[in-house]
């Protein structure tokens, strides 16, 4: 084989390894595929998670970084990133880019972020996205509601549900409930940038509010009278959950419209708090078809 041979079979294989490694890529943003383990390197072991100010976010991984860029919303701070990374998000010119751009190691950013976070080569700090009101939302025929929702692996991924369902918003308290966060925002791959988070201070409160605004707010228990697809009314609905364990609180039991059950004819009766949003979402989406409600706003 000649020497223009095997440097054009190198080329080709090069180029194939660089697609299967984007697709990769893709697919575990999404979540399709597991991400493999990160290895903690022993120069980390004493990291300690820097001291954010109330107006700093930091965000990290490709696809949560490239959501934000491309949200009109965002107020961008700083980019740091790897020459990889870089050519990766493929953004342009860095001098030419409105906003600073650090190319630094991928060990530069673990020591901001810690050996857990899986940000591959990129971080980005931005300003928390504008506060929005309940009111703005009266246009919306779906709403997810939060009531004390902790972790914010669970409420990234409830984001993405919301998102792929249409929902307006995900409202939740601003006591026992995720902050805008890199975590938050690499859970929801992107979500966070696509669907209004307001936090509220009282959620009885809110409720009364969203009533007033004409939703029907449906609370999710596994004790419900009815099942979900028995207790929609009208045309605008607010899904509200609980916490994983304790669920509602008795006082969102007695603020909700009405408590309904998911119908889960199977030995479980009980489902991750994402896994119940995604499917509420789902059986609310069905009902709004039929009632001609249109997409959220």
């Amino acid at each position: 084989m000649s020497k223009d041979n095997t440097k054009d079979r190198s080329n080709r294989d090069t180029h194939y390894a660089t697609l299967r490694r984007q697709v990769r890529d893709a697919k575990r943003e999404r979540g399709e595929i597991p991400t493999p383990p990160h290895k903690k390197p022993k120069s980390n072991k004493d990291w300690k998670p820097p001291q954010l100010q109330p107006e700093q976010v930091l965000l990290y991984g490709l696809h949560t970084v490239r959501a934000a860029l491309d949200n009109p919303e965002r107020k961008l701070i700083k980019l740091s990133i790897t020459q990889n990374a870089f050519a990766r998000l493929d953004i342009g010119e860095a001098g030419a880019l409105p906003y600073p751009v650090e190319f630094v190691s991928p060990q530069d950013i673990d020591k901001v972020l810690g050996p857990e976070a899986i940000h591959q080569g990129v971080m980005l700090e931005t300003r928390p996205l504008p506060v929005r009101r309940l009111e703005a939302l009266k246009e919306s025929p779906l709403l997810l509601v939060l009531d004390q929702v902790t972790d914010p692996h669970n409420v990234g991924a409830i984001m993405r549900s919301a998102v792929a369902f249409g929902a307006g918003a995900v409202i939740t308290t601003q006591r026992h409930s995720p902050t805008e966060s890199g975590v938050l925002a690499k859970s929801a791959s992107g979500a966070l940038e696509l669907i209004p988070y307001i936090q509220i201070t009282n959620l009885s409160d809110a409720l009364g509010e969203l009533h007033q605004l004409g939703f029907q707010t449906i609370g999710l228990d596994s004790e419900g009278p009815a099942v979900l697809e028995e207790t929609f009314s009208g045309d605008r609905i607010a899904l509200v959950l609980g916490s994983e364990g304790k669920g509602l609180r008795q006082k969102t039991r007695e603020t909700v419209s009405a408590l309904a059950r998911l119908d889960m004819p199977g030995e479980i009766k009980s489902l991750n708090v994402s896994n119940a949003a995604a499917v509420s979402l789902y059986a609310s989406r069905q009902h709004l078809a039929r009632t001609g409600s249109g997409k959220a706003g």
